[in-house]
């Protein structure tokens, strides 16, 4: 079970601290309208990633029996995370426009997260087959992943808007340039990991 939970921290953190359209937004709510409004905007995946998790694991539980397809979604959930790890390596601190129109933040929260693409492509490739992969060991498991995952994932995004509230220049300091670096070299070690289970299972 700690594997399963160390995967979601990793994941966790990683996907929280990462440059996208969410925390973009956590930080334009946060830099116009205040910390509660980039708070709103960071709880956005709680209310928005059910239903894609209900039906990736759904899917990916019918296809389970299939070797050669799940060594396929590993392959891809390998590609998926080492494109986050290539993303934190080449994290440069420019990459927020704090320029939005006003609007209700969590409402927009909302929008932005179903409207992206990165939750399906996360959901898919890495968090439904580690999901299934945990459940076989037991359901308690599966459940410290996904908890583990959304409390690192929304708690990094609390963090941020909190900082940005406090500190307009943190998102071009040196400490989240060495977090978002860190990160991403875990993600690639992580991402090799994915890879060889794939290449496993797809020729097993």
């Amino acid at each position: 079970m700690i594997n399963y939970i160390l995967s979601g921290t990793l994941l966790g953190l990683s996907a929280g601290f990462s440059p996208g359209p969410l925390l973009t937004l956590v930080v334009s709510e946060t830099l116009q309208h205040g910390t509660r409004a980039g708070f709103k905007v960071a709880l956005a995946p709680i209310l928005t990633d059910l239903p894609i998790i209900v039906l990736t694991v759904f899917v990916l539980g019918k296809l389970s029996g299939f070797n050669t397809v799940m060594g396929g979604v590993s392959l891809l959930g390998g590609l998926v995370v080492m494109f986050l790890g290539y993303q934190g390596l080449r994290t440069r601190g420019d990459v927020i426009n704090p320029e939005a129109p006003r609007s209700d933040s969590m409402l927009k929260g909302v929008i932005v997260n179903l409207l992206s693409p990165y939750p399906y492509l996360f959901w898919l490739g890495v968090g439904a087959p580690i999901m299934l992969k945990a459940a076989e060991q037991n359901l308690a498991a599966a459940a410290g992943f996904v908890v583990t995952f959304y409390v690192l994932l929304v708690g990094a995004k609390l963090v941020l808007a909190l900082l940005v509230g406090r500190s307009r220049t943190f998102l071009t300091g040196r400490a989240y340039l060495l977090v978002m670096r860190g990160l991403g070299l875990l993600l690639v070690f992580f991402s090799c990991y994915l890879f060889r289970q794939g290449w496993l299972l797809y020729v097993g």
